[in-house]
């Protein structure tokens, strides 16, 4: 029997309207497995805050030179994790020696994630607590890094965070920069490790990596120095300092920053004026103020030493791009503030080196400590 259009026809229900809602249906489910899996991975009371700093040397064309990133003496606590003794006394060449990463959580309540950091074209040289995973592990044949495309990793698996801990971090005698990123209000970390539990503020790590830099500084004529980012991202401040003995200056540019010339400072100023400009403009940039006074406490005494440097804030597309972090379950918020250092080898300093080295003086030349060796190279050119 032919039943005209628009009648009920149970067959033709069966026929037609149950797959498509079924298929409606397995949309629906599909949507919501979707969501909740965002849920599931997804921490919403969890916080991460993370600050480091990229030290570079500038060459002549006012990029970053190759120079040994890991000369000079040790400046961490003994308990801190490291790549062979081999390959540390090699040393590894590059253009950016990663220092002091700290990555800090905060949670009202115990939770439980995996971290996990690839440098590219890198190595992770230095860590704590204890990582599952340094990736690639065993003796660097080849130390400098321009000449390889490898990139390195870290994993921490089933970090505990939680404000119920001890918080009995380890301590050994004698002051040591390490400390001071623990004056945080972040909530303490307990990992696992083939020598026991171990408590600390945050997690830590370091590396050496050839990359190329979002920012070129090279002198011009008269002292000036060219400022240009090399990233299209805008630099979100920049610091000119110069340091000769007791007298130091600085010059300060809010960005972005895309071009600048910028003259020499006048050796009139003060640090603690410095510091409390810096601190600001971390704070700016999304640090919560005692993370910002820890970083400023860590490296006080590196980055305000003898000699002339940029000081950059570093855009945070680069940071994830050469730096790419993944933790899971993800923070609801994920904070990344590095600072840019560039040793820019002035006039000044070199006639300081050619002077020193003439007349045997180890005083002077330890003070351009690790970076005597990439000064030379720009003596040597000339």
């Amino acid at each position: 029997m032919n039943l005209p259009i628009g009648k009920f026809s149970p067959e033709r229900t069966t026929r037609f309207s149950l797959p498509l809602f079924a298929a409606f249906g397995l949309l629906a489910l599909w949507c919501a497995s979707l969501l909740f899996a965002g849920e599931r991975h997804t921490a919403m009371n969890l916080t991460a805050h993370e600050w480091g700093t990229f030290t570079a040397v500038a060459g002549q064309d006012g990029n970053a030179v190759v120079w040994s990133a890991l000369t000079g003496p040790p400046d961490l606590p003994g308990f801190v994790e490291h790549i062979s003794d081999a390959n540390f006394k090699v040393g590894l060449r590059g253009t950016i020696r990663m220092e002091t990463p700290v990555l800090y959580f905060y949670s009202p309540e115990n939770a439980t994630v995996s971290v996990n950091v690839t440098f590219s074209r890198g190595f992770i040289t230095e860590w704590y607590p204890h990582a599952v995973r340094v990736e690639p592990s065993g003796f660097i044949r080849d130390t400098d890094l321009s000449r390889s495309q490898t990139s390195g990793s870290i994993t921490w698996k089933d970090v505990a965070i939680s404000p119920d801990l001890n918080r009995e971090f380890p301590q050994e005698s004698g002051a040591n920069r390490y400390y001071a990123a623990r004056d945080t209000s972040a909530t303490p970390l307990l990992v696992n490790s083939p020598k026991g539990d171990q408590e600390e503020r945050f997690l830590f790590y370091r590396g050496v990596s050839a990359a190329s830099l979002p920012i070129a500084a090279k002198q011009i004529v008269a002292g000036k120095l060219l400022i240009k980012e090399l990233d299209e991202n805008g630099i979100p401040a920049i610091i000119l300092f110069e340091r000769r003995g007791e007298r130091l200056g600085y010059r300060l540019v809010r960005g972005p920053v895309d071009e600048a010339v910028l003259d020499p400072p006048v050796l009139t100023g003060n640090l603690d004026s410095l510091c409390s400009d810096l601190e600001g403009i971390l704070v700016d940039q999304g640090l919560y103020a005692d993370e910002a006074h820890a970083m400023l406490e860590t490296w006080r005494d590196s980055w305000f030493e003898e000699g002339s440097r940029l000081i950059y804030l570093v855009p945070r597309g680069f940071i994830d791009k050469i730096l790419p972090l993944t933790i899971d379950p993800e923070p609801s918020q994920i904070v990344r503030v590095f600072v840019g250092r560039i040793e820019i080898v002035t006039p000044a300093t070199l006639k300081a080196v050619k002077t020193a080295l003439a007349s045997d003086d180890e005083t002077t030349l330890r003070k351009y400590g690790r970076f005597v060796e990439a000064i030379l190279q720009t003596v040597r050119t000339e």
